[in-house]
């Protein structure tokens, strides 16, 4: 695939918002209202489900919401996202994004005190269109050395319930574009327990 970029057109960013710490509705609003400020057109938002913890489970329950961004990268001659290798337009943006999502967090609060612990607010990238985008960093672990981290799609939006459901709502047909599965077939499938169960309802248009 060529980096040459020929034309500029939106792609489709999923966001996985998530909070358990004050007034968790209010967070997410606000989380939604600063991602606006980043320069996402937020074209869908799916209902807001109350979500049992994964992995620490002595902390409070989750609000979870799932929104659809629109955000302009550059695009090949055949219609696809400039994506082969490190220093391609949408692993850049993806990595900035990435960034100004954490700057986000920080700002509303958040501290990484405790890995899967309670938090203000959390802001996952989810998709990145159909891209498959790994970090421009090489990952240090043993196992993985000589790989890259994969930022897009989210490593384990595949096995969280709380993700799944939330994004099937508003995209139920949209594909994993490492499984090549819909998010409806991964949801129906999905080995995942815990509870989530509908909060308030919505999926509007921004």
């Amino acid at each position: 695939m060529t980096n040459c970029e020929d034309s500029i057109e939106p792609i489709a960013v999923y966001l996985g918002l998530g909070s358990n710490m004050g007034d968790r509705e209010a967070n997410l609003r606000e989380a939604i209202a600063r991602i606006r400020t980043l320069g996402l057109d937020v074209v869908r938002e799916s209902s807001i489900y109350e979500t049992q913890p994964v992995g620490v489970t002595d902390q409070p329950w989750f609000l979870n919401q799932v929104i659809e961004t629109r955000m302009i990268v550059g695009l090949t001659s055949a219609g696809g996202p400039v994506l082969s290798g490190p220093g391609t337009t949408a692993m850049i943006r993806a990595e900035a994004l990435l960034s100004e999502l954490l700057e986000i967090e920080q700002a509303m609060g958040r501290e990484r005190t405790i890995a899967n612990g309670p938090r203000v607010i959390d802001i996952d990238l989810l998709l990145f269109g159909d891209a498959i985008i790994g970090h421009s960093r090489q990952v240090e672990d043993q196992a993985f050395r000589g790989r890259t981290e994969v930022l897009a799609p989210h490593p384990r939006m595949h096995l969280r319930r709380f993700v799944l459901a939330p994004l099937c709502e508003i995209a139920p047909e949209v594909v994993h574009p490492l499984l090549r599965t819909s998010c409806r077939e991964i949801l129906a499938s999905v080995d995942d327990p815990s509870a989530v169960r509908l909060y308030e309802k919505g999926g509007k248009l921004g």
